[in-house]
């Protein structure tokens, strides 16, 4: 008799009849120019400004040469502290002409993460905006500058600052800033995001012009992009989803970038939507959420949208079905990723039913490698169990900034990244995600993963938003809290309700024992709830200090 045949490993690799692109940013940009130099490259709704791709090559080469007068050279690092404005994409695509590594700084950063972050990556110029929404840039720079020895020079965007490395610029050598792009190589570090840690301070993903480029390319493709495309752009750019699947998604299939405003507000996105008759949109779980319950929503003409990408945080199946059924979104697609990859290491596609669309994060990307491993072991595991997700190819980061020891705990010697999400990859090669691996509740010894139940909770009528978080259990050791945002006008839910509406539908203990009703959700700058906080917090509202201090192996 013979054996059976052994189970299919969780393992996929993105075979691909496109190649990589084999260039650095800046020659990328000068091969859509010369392909469509009057094609509308970049607009800025709130201003009213506009690029077409020669007028954008050219103002990013002026403040490329403004960069070169100031004394920045290939290596050094430039920060950009700013919301979305036009200026940011210019920074970002001057840098890469040059060789300059460009710094991004979240946006919500406070004094002490901004004196860490200049030290940490030795920023030698910062361009910031002199303030936004309750953040006062400048005052905040002055007041760490003194403690940041590597900072010689601050460039203030809209003041005689910029001004300044403007008008060095226009009397520059471009000839010269041709020789220097010459010499530049696409294995070179360009890029530096600094990964929002749960503890601590945060990493610096050390990002190569092949990484970022080849990542927003692909996810173009997939997208479907063409010169006629214009994709709304209100995800922040100092992150992955901004500038690498937004800008660098739009530079390198000839699209138009447009910017509905410095940060996320819904009407202005809506608007900008259909002022500007975009074809896509992007944003993570939460701005569709709050775009689709805008109380004007009906009045903004969106029938130009056919495509768009929900990412960033896990994606409700309802929230997805409305963005199809509502926005007119019929080619929407879901990426999975990470800073450290890129980000984007799986991807839905245009042709795949709304059952995967809603259900999975895609397939693995071009030319990328993608398994699930036992978390314990590193052995692959069979389609269909769940385990630890670990992404392989161009994208990998080159590593954590002067970290190098934090690097080999991510990247293994066989450059596998090890992302920390836990995985389920089916027979056709689609992955779901399930959770983070810290994230993961053991309830009375049961592993809960919550995403599973915020799933259900989604299907709740006066339920528009769920996150559930573990808290401390003298008897379980854990039990589940779910935070919820209700519908306008709904009645107050109670969690005996909500316990109630679980009781048949839901194992015991996977029906939270706490219930609290919120008005939103503690949030990254990106859009990402913030689960450590929001522990922390229901330890605090649910009196639960005394299992809290009890220690465990």
């Amino acid at each position: 008799m013979s054996a059976a045949a052994p189970a299919v490993p969780s393992y996929a690799s993105g075979t691909s009849d496109v190649p990589l692109l084999g260039d650095t940013i800046g020659d990328n940009l000068d091969r859509t120019v010369a392909a469509n130099p009057d094609g509308e490259a970049l607009v800025e709704v709130p201003t009213g400004r506009r690029w077409t791709y020669r007028e954008l090559r050219d103002d990013v080469e002026t403040v490329a040469l403004g960069l070169l007068a100031s004394g920045v050279a290939k290596g050094d690092r430039v920060g950009i502290w700013a919301p979305n404005v036009a200026e940011w994409t210019l920074v970002q695509y001057a840098t890469a002409k040059i060789g300059a590594i460009l710094v991004n700084i979240n946006p919500a950063y406070r004094t002490h993460e901004l004196e860490f972050v200049l030290n940490q990556a030795g920023v030698s110029v910062l361009v910031a905006a002199m303030s936004f929404k309750r953040s006062d840039y400048a005052g905040m720079i002055k007041e760490v500058q003194p403690n940041c020895a590597a900072l010689r020079q601050v460039v203030l965007l809209g003041t005689p600052d910029w001004d300044a490395v403007v008008a060095a610029g226009r009397d520059g050598d471009r000839g010269e800033l041709a020789r220097l792009q010459a010499e530049l190589s696409p294995d070179d570090p360009i890029n530096i995001q600094y990964t929002s840690g749960t503890t601590g301070f945060p990493k610096g993903a050390t990002l190569s012009h092949h990484n970022i480029l080849n990542n927003g390319y692909f996810v173009g493709r997939l997208c479907g992009y063409t010169a006629q495309d214009r994709v709304c752009i209100p995800v922040p750019f100092y992150h992955c989803f901004g500038m690498v699947m937004g800008n660098l998604g739009c530079t390198t299939n000839g699209a138009t970038m447009v910017i509905p405003g410095p940060g996320f507000d819904p009407k202005a996105t809506l608007a900008a939507v259909a002022q500007e008759r975009c074809t896509s949109l992007y944003g993570v779980p939460t701005m569709f959420i709050a775009e689709l319950n805008d109380p004007d929503f009906e009045s903004y003409d969106l029938s130009s949208l056919r495509t768009g990408i929900m990412a960033g945080s896990p994606c409700p199946v309802e929230v997805m079905k409305q963005v199809v059924g509502r926005m007119g979104m019929t080619e929407v697609t879901i990426c999975y990723g990470m800073t450290e990859t890129s980000p984007v290491s799986t991807q839905t596609r245009a042709d795949d039913s709304l059952e995967l669309r809603v259900s999975t994060v895609g397939q693995v990307h071009p030319h990328v490698e993608v398994k699930i491993v036992d978390p314990a072991s590193g052995l692959t595991l069979p389609r269909g169990e769940p385990g630890e997700l670990c992404t392989r190819g161009y994208s990998v980061m080159l590593g954590y900034w002067d970290e190098p020891e934090k690097t080999a705990e991510a990247i293994d010697r066989a450059r596998w990244m090890h992302t920390g999400d836990i995985g389920v990859m089916d027979a056709d090669g689609y992955v779901n995600i399930t959770g983070r691996i810290k994230d993961m509740v053991i309830r009375g010894g049961e592993n809960v993963y919550p995403r599973e139940i915020e799933e259900f909770l989604y299907t709740h009528p006066d339920i528009v938003d769920a996150q559930v978080v573990g808290v401390p259990d003298l008897r379980y050791g854990e039990e589940l809290c779910a935070w919820v945002t209700l519908r306008d006008g709904a009645p107050e839910l109670t969690a005996e309700a909500v316990r109630e509406f679980a009781t048949g539908k839901l194992a015991h203990y996977k029906i939270p024992r706490y219930v609290l009703i919120v008005d939103e959700f503690p949030m990254t700058v990106t859009g990402k709830v913030r689960k450590v906080e929001m522990r922390e917090r229901s330890v605090e509202l649910l009196h639960l200090g005394e299992a809290a201090a009890v220690r465990n192996a």
